[in-house]
């Protein structure tokens, strides 16, 4: 291999190695479908209409409607409910 074939594996594989790290130590998770779905149930028996679910943080965020009024909602990873603040 040429040297620059060799560094430019070289510096390929360590970017494929970082970016997973780096997600994970930023605290980056993906929701399955199945997590969504639970998700959305869980907050339509409190009344919420699920607009948007993400992670942000480390933690659940849910945009919802209640009684007209818009919500943000941060859960745990149980999905209990640990923040609420009106999204004006």
């Amino acid at each position: 291999m040429s040297f620059i074939k060799t560094s430019t594996f070289v510096a390929a594989l360590a970017l494929a190695t970082a970016l997973p790290l780096a997600a994970q130590a930023s605290g980056y998770e993906r929701l399955t479908e199945e997590q969504r779905a639970n998700i959305t149930a869980a907050m339509t028996e409190q009344g919420y209409e699920t607009r948007k679910i993400e992670m942000e943080d480390g933690m659940i965020e849910v945009y919802a409607v209640k009684d007209g009024e818009r919500f943000e909602l941060y859960l745990d990873n149980n999905f209990e409910i640990i923040r609420i603040s009106r999204d004006d």
